[in-house]
C-alpha cells in the first residue's frame, strides 16, 4: 500500500510535525509513504524510511501572513505555482497512491488550491481512485462565512474523510468552523496527535522548574524576554529555577543576547528534544498555545500559562488557550497585555492550579494510520 502526504508550513512548524508523525505511523503499519513538503522540514521530524519530496519552498512574509513568498523573499507568481503543480501531478502518476492526505487543506491553506485542486481532480479521475483525506488540527482560524462555505464545498467535492486531530470531549470542529454541520458525514475524530519524542531528560533537569518555551521560535521572543524579568516579581516562583528554551528559528545573535541578559536563577538554552520529559517533572509550563505544546502539556498533566499568538487575524491559539482555561488546565495572558509584572502575576495564579487528569485521547497518529488503511482496503 502506498500513501502520499502533502504538507505546507508557513511560519510555525506544527503542521510539519503532525504530518511527520502520521507518516511515521503509516510507515510502522507497513505502508510506503511519500511526504511532499513545501518548506524545509524541522530536524525533529523523523523521516527515516519515508520518501521526502520538496516542492519549491513557500513561507509567510510576516507573522500576519500578509503574503506568501519564496526562498528569495519574492512574492510567488503564476510560474511558481505551475512548477509546484507539475511536480504534484507527476507524483500522482509515479506513486499511484492508495491513500492521499492533505494537511489542513481544504479547511485551511486556501492559497494552495491553485496547485491542489488540479492534483485532486487528477486523483479522482484515476481508474483506481485513492482514499482522499484531510488532516485537520483541533482548532481552525475563523474565516468569513463565504470563505468557510467555499472550503466546505471543496471538501464535499473531493474528499472521503476529514480527520480531526482532537478529542471531541475537549474540542469539536463546530467550535471553530461555521460549516461543520454540512461536513458531519465526512468527519472522524482521531484524538490528538502526540508527536513527542520519548527522549529522557538527565536526572534532576526540570524537577520543580518553570519551563518557558516558544515552539520553533519564529515568533514568541517577547515571552522569553519577559520571563527574564518576571521571576523577580513572582511570589510563588521566585525560588524555582526557570528554564527558558529558545526555538531553533531564533537567530544566533538574539539567542546570545537572551543568554547574556539572564539573571541568576534562570537558565537559557536552545529547545531540547527531551522537552516532554522536562514538562512531566516541571511545576509550571509558560508558552504560547500551539497545538504541539498543548499536546505535550496534556500528556505531562502540568499546569500551564498561555500567552497565545494572536498577530493579524489569528484566532486559533487564543481559542485553544481559552478552552484549556475553561477546563481548569491553564491561565491565559493576552499577547497585548504581556509584561514582566503581568507575567509574574499570572505565574503565581497558574501555580495554584491543580489540573485534574482530563481523559483525552493522545494516540491520534496511530488511529489516523489505521483509519486510512482500513478505508483504503474497503475502498471508501
Amino acid at each position: 500500500m502506498r500513501a502520499l502526504i502533502w504538507v505546507q508550513h508557513l511560519l510555525g512548524v506544527g503542521h510539519a510535525v503532525r504530518a511527520g508523525a502520521i507518516a511515521r505511523a503509516l510507515r510502522e503499519e507497513g505502508v510506503a509513504v511519500t511526504l511532499v513538503t513545501g518548506a524545509s522540514l524541522p530536524s525533529s521530524v523523523d523521516t527515516q524510511g519515508v520518501e521526502v519530496t520538496t516542492l519549491p519552498a513557500a513561507r509567510a512574509s510576516d507573522p500576519a501572513f500578509s503574503a506568501i513568498i519564496d526562498d528569495n523573499g519574492r512574492k510567488v507568481d503564476d510560474a511558481f505555482w505551475q512548477r509546484r503543480r507539475d511536480i504534484l501531478l507527476a507524483l500522482a502518476d509515479r506513486i499511484d497512491p492508495d491513500i492521499v492526505v492533505t494537511e489542513a487543506f481544504p479547511l485551511a491553506r486556501r492559497a494552495f488550491r491553485t496547485e491542489l485542486v488540479p492534483f485532486l481532480q487528477k486523483l479522482r479521475a484515476k481508474p483506481r481512485r485513492p482514499i482522499i483525506a484531510a488532516s485537520v488540527r483541533d482548532i481552525l482560524v475563523r474565516k468569513p462565512p463565504d470563505k468557510e462555505r467555499a472550503m466546505a464545498d471543496l471538501a464535499l467535492a473531493y474528499y472521503d474523510k476529514l480527520l480531526i486531530h482532537s478529542d471531541p470531549q475537549l474540542v469539536r470542529l463546530e467550535h471553530s468552523f461555521g460549516e461543520a454541520e454540512r461536513l458531519a458525514p465526512l468527519v472522524t475524530y482521531t484524538g490528538y496527535v502526540n508527536s513527542s519524542s520519548a527522549v529522557p531528560a538527565p536526572d534532576g533537569d526540570g524537577e520543580g522548574e518553570v519551563i518557558v518555551s516558544c515552539g520553533g521560535g519564529a515568533v514568541g521572543q517577547t515571552i522569553l524576554r519577559a520571563a527574564l524579568s518576571a521571576r523577580l516579581h513572582s511570589s510563588h516562583a521566585a525560588t524555582c529555577l526557570w528554564r527558558v528554551l529558545a526555538g531553533p528559528h531564533l537567530s544566533p545573535g538574539d539567542f546570545a543576547a537572551l543568554a547574556k541578559a539572564a539573571p541568576a536563577g534562570i537558565v537559557v538554552e536552545r529547545a531540547r528534544r527531551d522537552f516532554p520529559d522536562l514538562l512531566k517533572r516541571a511545576r509550571l509550563s509558560v508558552s504560547q498555545a500551539g497545538y504541539n505544546t498543548a499536546v505535550d502539556i496534556l500528556q505531562a498533566k502540568v499546569p500551564a500559562l498561555f500567552v497565545p499568538f494572536a498577530a493579524g487575524s489569528e484566532t486559533e491559539q487564543t481559542q485553544r488557550a481559552d478552552l484549556f482555561a475553561i477546563h481548569g488546565l491553564a491561565v491565559v495572558v493576552p499577547e497585548e497585555a504581556l509584561s514582566a509584572k503581568n507575567l509574574a502575576r499570572a505565574v503565581d495564579q497558574a501555580m495554584q492550579l491543580r489540573p485534574m487528569a482530563v481523559p483525552v485521547s493522545l494516540d491520534g497518529a496511530q488511529k489516523t494510520a489505521k483509519l486510512l488503511i482500513a478505508a483504503a482496503k474497503r475502498g471508501s
